[in-house]
């Protein structure tokens, strides 16, 4: 079975790589956890737009999550280890692993990210583009000889 593409409008040219994003958003299944959060951060003295992901980590440590960003994707995981030396009588809550994966849009840049209180916070910044104005001249019909 073939797959038939998103935008397949004429007027849209180029909007290949936006497909490619969709396809990509498409296969990142996931179980729901992590939890998270994504809010918009108030604007601060004509700032650029800040936007936070927050994902609820209890029980990890910094050395236990890895945040890489490649290709417009953020991917956050997280791998903890059984403690072998550790006796259960009863275990609710076990040592799992997650991966966690946003894409992100042009202009949009990781700021920092901070781990407090079992919540991971990744602050983002949306930088606005520049608007080009551009007028294109009309030229004269090439002669065909």
């Amino acid at each position: 079975m073939s797959r038939i593409p998103t935008l397949t409008s004429p007027l849209l040219l180029g909007f290949e790589e936006i497909e490619r994003l969709i396809d990509r958003v498409g296969k990142n299944g996931s179980d729901g956890y992590p939890p998270y959060n994504i809010e918009r951060v108030a604007k601060t003295d004509g700032g650029p737009e800040l936007l936070r992901i927050t994902l609820a980590v209890a029980g990890f440590v910094r050395e236990q999550i890895e945040i890489t960003l490649e290709d417009k994707q953020l991917t956050v995981r997280g791998r903890q280890h059984d403690d072998k030396d550790r006796e259960y009588l009863y275990r609710g809550i076990a040592a799992r692993q997650f991966q966690r994966t946003f894409v992100l849009a042009d202009g949009i840049e990781v700021r920092s990210a901070d781990l407090s209180n079992g919540l991971l916070s990744i602050d983002l910044v949306r930088l606005e583009p520049e608007r080009l104005i551009r007028r294109i001249e009309i030229g004269m019909p090439k002669s065909r000889a």
